[in-house]
């Protein structure tokens, strides 16, 4: 009987291992890097956070062009790396041919749908944490002008914007809100000149908050609002220390969450691959409140957002999809 018992935990063990053989995390992030201050290093938090709590390393990767998005895909497959997670829209194309190669190792991409039996496509209502940070752009206005910059042209940060217009005409209706994008190619998330230019003209214009989807780039609008008196909002980050007192708040996109939850499932042999959906009820978006914001947020403001979240989250308020229905229906 004992030689039972010590033979079921050896092979208990020995299973346990190969498992735990198999976890070994990689992450390649999108042009910008991981020290973007948004979108990437959102990613990376999420990464350092596992390997702390786990003790277990892993590999990353910063592009610095197109091309290299398959390669180091590949490269980290080959390595043995599993999970794989990409990070943004412009990584599909390049998961679609890796992911087919190696049919046993776990993939996960952010931004985008990739339909293989061994990718996770993850995915985020940015349009509802966009209206949220509208609602506090509204209150926060004494011009009723504000701003909207974004960074490459499109439909995923036009989902950004129509959000955010919805949120401002929520609470004013003749608000006027300025829009612009950085340009069309993958160098708009990572041009912070462009992004000041773009805030101070929209400043210029009356504009006293001005919100940014616009990764890199964003760092000139937050400093362009900064140094004009005006407002900013950031993004995917939590960016409100990057100017204590000037940033109104920051639209949260927990990447984070996303990469920080790929690791962990493959660890504790919980993964699933297809559609994973981080809207405002999982947490999955959301506005940031610290010490570097709570003076700009009174009373009425924070009433207001909180009557906003709990609308969308009980189906009240439909906050419109610009990626289902690229028809914004307010301007």
């Amino acid at each position: 009987m004992k030689k039972i018992i010590l033979g079921l935990a050896a092979a208990a063990f020995s299973a346990v291992s190969a498992y735990a053989a198999d976890l070994k995390p990689a992450l390649v992030y999108d042009l910008g890097g991981k020290n973007d201050k948004s979108f990437n290093e959102s990613a990376y938090t999420g990464a350092e956070r596992f390997a702390k709590e786990t003790g277990t390393a892993y590999k990353d990767f910063e592009i610095q062009n197109d091309a290299q998005r398959e390669q180091a895909m590949r490269r980290f497959a080959r390595d043995g790396h599993n999970p794989i997670v990409a990070i943004g829209f412009s990584q599909a194309a390049a998961l679609e041919k890796v992911a087919a190669e190696f049919p046993d190792t776990k993939f996960a991409i952010v931004d985008m749908v990739v339909d293989k039996p061994n990718v996770r496509s993850i995915l985020f209502t940015e349009h509802e944490g966009s209206f949220l940070v509208g609602v506090m752009a509204a209150k926060a206005s004494k011009t009723g002008k504000v701003g909207f910059i974004g960074g490459m042209d499109i439909p995923l940060i036009r989902k950004f914007a129509c959000g955010y217009v919805q949120g401002v005409k929520s609470v004013n209706p003749d608000a006027e809100v300025f829009q612009n994008m950085t340009g069309t190619t993958g160098a708009a998330w990572n041009d912070p000149v462009k992004g000041g230019e773009l805030a101070k003209s929209q400043i210029e214009r009356g504009a006293d908050v001005v919100y940014h989807a616009a990764g890199g780039t964003g760092i000139g609008v937050l400093q362009a609002a900064a140094d004009a008196g005006a407002l900013g909002i950031g993004v995917d980050s939590n960016q409100n220390g990057m100017h204590p007192g000037k940033v109104l708040t920051s639209m949260l996109k927990r990447v984070d969450n996303a990469v920080y939850n790929a690791f962990s499932d493959v660890k504790n042999d919980k993964w699933s691959a297809g559609f994973n959906i981080l809207d405002l009820k999982a947490d999955g978006v959301g506005y940031a409140m610290d010490d570097n914001n709570k003076s700009l947020v009174n009373a009425d403001m924070q009433a207001a957002v909180d009557a906003a979240s709990a609308s969308i989250k009980s189906g009240a308020v439909k906050v419109h999809d610009y990626m289902s229905d690229s028809a914004c229906p307010v301007k």
